[in-house]
């Protein structure tokens, strides 16, 4: 007979849990009290947002559910944030919530929400378990469905009546994940295809990916000389120097790239969904006829065809996809080679960053020297404004796991994934990109890493606006400024405040050695960049989009 709390934290040992984010609550004391007796390492976070995605992180670069504890009401609230990063980008998370008392449930007790009806659209199952006996059937099936088909974040409520009652349950044991494998008719039909086409091109995209599966793809690129792109800030999927990168496929892409997917006449769509942000508003293909012979392979049935209707549709995880690539080989040097080739010269112009622009800090010059003084293994995370152009245009990935970047756009989602990045890998160094508005969405897990001694080191590029919106306010209420002015505090202060290292960088030429004292520091660091307004793209100035 053990207590619910315990067999929720049993069937999470039977599931390989090595380590949870949470904010405590008194909804889930028993859970707390189970873990003291494990080796599963508790992260305590600030805010139930930070800590949901920290969990969002870890399903993002191990490609296991990341694990998230919040209390009822306003931590499950807070936490949805997470949710919503985690169900846009196909990241596998399981959110536990504390629940008021069964016997008060229905009648709006103390921070009570009814979270089927609150958080179906952002999860892909909400369970709530009323008999501890069945915990270990919710928990399994909560890693099952977190992780097949397309994966996405569950919600499991847990009373906390239940929590503290005894019961006799069986013994955990861990999810088997499911995969769909692509069959030798599917494969022989591509072959076919790639034959016969004269314009071909690869998108690769979504989740379910491993390092094995980059490197297979990568080897069939090479055989039938394929440009690859990649999709929204999925860039860590196909080395950025190799001779078959195209470029990538998302926000402000490279139009000559544009041009190239537009004028296809077979596209190459792996893992993805190429929904609104890598398709440019959906007018790189069509919907829902493609100009361009499609062949969509994706882990979920459901969505081959949802939005594009594929030539040929295979039901298979990028892993399983690549594997069955293995032999199948051109009979000739394709007829596209040198078009590939041109593609990929496209591709190092427009990642090379401008030397110059409006004010005294310059990030073409900084952006330089990070790709010649950080390794090839560095962890790059941001979270989402115009600031994040000069991380996604110019940073040349060149490994995969070594991006973590929300494709549905949530601000403040760069720390919190830091924080996780090193607890995943603190071997690695790990550069979280922010702007001055992302940061204080989520800024107050800079005291996370400082409690867990974290040297994550995160570059502050601080205008003074929310960047990406006064853009599009100038440009189309040009001179009508209005609530898009910040004020904010001396971010290297801050951080000296919560016991990292602070750096204040005024001028281009003071960030290397800014860099590397907060390198050598080996605490969190918070690098702040005075960056002029002006420079609100790296091609174009604030002015000059208020003109027109």
């Amino acid at each position: 007979m053990k207590t619910g709390g315990q067999l929720v934290v049993d069937a999470l040992v039977a599931n390989g849990v090595k380590r949870i984010a949470c904010v405590p609550g008194e909804s889930y004391l028993a859970v707390l009290d189970a873990l003291y007796d494990t080796d599963i390492d508790v992260v305590v976070c600030r805010q139930e947002g930070g800590a949901a995605m920290m969990a969002d992180a870890w399903g993002r670069l191990s490609g296991k559910p990341g694990i998230c504890m919040v209390t009822r009401g306003p931590g499950a609230t807070n936490a949805s944030a997470g949710l919503h990063v985690a169900r846009q980008d196909s990241i596998p998370m399981i959110l536990f919530i504390g629940q008021v008392q069964s016997e008060a449930r229905e009648r709006e007790a103390f921070q009570e929400i009814e979270y089927r009806r609150a958080f179906t659209e952002v999860a892909k199952w909400v369970g709530e378990i009323d008999d501890p006996a069945r915990i270990p059937e919710f928990v399994t099936r909560a890693f099952a469905v977190a992780t097949s088909g397309r994966p996405g974040p569950v919600v499991l409520t847990l009373p906390e009546d239940m929590l503290t009652r005894r019961a006799e349950a069986p013994a955990a044991k861990p999810y088997q994940p499911v995969e769909g494998h692509p069959g030798p008719s599917q494969i022989r039909e591509l072959g076919a295809l790639l034959a016969g086409a004269k314009r071909p091109i690869a998108i690769l995209g979504g989740t379910r990916w491993t390092a094995d599966s980059v490197a297979e793809f990568q080897r069939f690129a090479e055989r039938w000389s394929l440009p690859v792109g990649c999709s929204f800030r999925r860039q860590m999927l196909f080395d950025h120097l190799h001779p078959n990168y195209a470029g990538d496929v998302g926000i402000g892409i490279n139009p000559a790239l544009a041009k190239e997917i537009k004028e296809a006449d077979l596209v190459l769509l792996v893992g993805g969904r190429f929904s609104e942000m890598p398709s440019s508003g959906y007018t790189l293909m069509d919907a829902p006829y493609p100009r361009q012979t499609l062949v969509h392979i994706h882990p979920d049935a459901s969505e081959l065809g949802r939005v594009y209707r594929p030539e040929l549709a295979i039901a298979a995880s990028p892993r399983d996809f690549t594997a069955a690539l293995e032999g199948l080989a051109p009979a000739a040097e394709p007829v596209w080679s040198a078009r590939t080739r041109a593609m990929h010269e496209g591709y190092l112009k427009w990642s090379t960053p401008p030397e110059s622009g409006p004010g005294d800090v310059h990030m073409g010059p900084i952006m330089n020297w990070i790709e010649a003084n950080t390794p090839e293994d560095t962890i790059f995370t941001n979270g989402a404004g115009n600031y994040a152009t000069w991380v996604h245009r110019f940073h040349r990935f060149r490994r995969y796991a070594t991006q973590a970047a929300p494709a549905s756009g949530s601000m403040g989602y760069g720390l919190p994934a830091a924080v996780a990045a090193k607890h995943l890998h603190p071997d690695r160094e790990v550069i979280c990109f922010a702007g001055d508005g992302c940061f204080l969405m989520h800024g107050q897990e800079f005291a996370t890493a400082v409690r867990y001694r974290l040297p994550v080191i995160t570059v502050v590029v601080n205008n003074g606006i929310y960047g990406t919106i006064r853009m599009h306010q100038e440009r189309d209420y040009p001179g009508r400024v209005s609530a898009t002015d910040l004020t904010n505090p001396d971010f290297a202060a801050l951080a000296r405040a919560y016991g990292g290292h602070g750096e204040t960088v005024e001028k281009t030429e003071e960030f290397a050695d800014a860099f590397l004292r907060a390198r050598a520091s080996g605490k969190p660091a918070i690098i702040e960049i005075k960056l002029d307004p002006e420079a609100i793209t790296p091609t174009r100035t604030l002015s000059e989009i208020r003109k027109g």
